[in-house]
């Protein structure tokens, strides 16, 4: 599991297949978007029960609860981007705080803590990681690749 500070080359690739949407800042639109891409996915052939819907989704999950809890400003969304490539499944979670980026090395939270296990899930599951600024707009990108 690689953590990178841009996503592989097939990025630049147009995606086979694409789902993106804006969620309110929130519990309920972290997950509402962790459920619609595990419906996009089960839409493109990815059951429910697949390793990948699971793995996608639950990064998904992660990623998204950070956006509302790390990288919320009052009265913008986030945005999410599921894409579908030769080789790799993509998603992107885009939040408007470009200053609270994730650590380059991840801490080891205690083992009582009840939180700060997230992106140590995510970097365990992904194929490759990472972080970039966000395009034409303020802020920052966390994505995440699954080799198909």
């Amino acid at each position: 599991m690689t953590s990178l500070q841009s996503p592989s080359s097939t990025a630049a690739a147009a995606p086979l297949r694409e789902f993106a949407m804006r969620f309110s800042s929130t519990p309920r639109g972290a997950r509402l978007a962790r459920r619609l891409v595990s419906h996009r996915l089960d839409d493109w052939g990815y059951g429910y029960d697949s390793p990948l819907n699971d793995t996608l989704s639950l990064i998904t999950a992660e990623l998204a609860a950070n956006a509302v809890r790390h990288g919320r400003v009052p009265g913008r969304d986030f945005a999410v981007r599921l894409a579908e490539h030769p080789d790799t499944l993509r998603v992107k979670v885009s939040d408007t705080r470009a200053e609270r980026t994730p650590p380059a090395i991840l801490p080891t939270p205690a083992d009582d803590a009840e939180s700060g296990r997230g992106l140590l899930l995510v970097a365990a599951l992904a194929d490759r990681w990472g972080t970039s600024p966000r395009p034409a707009a303020p802020g920052k990108t966390v994505w995440a690749e699954c080799l198909r």
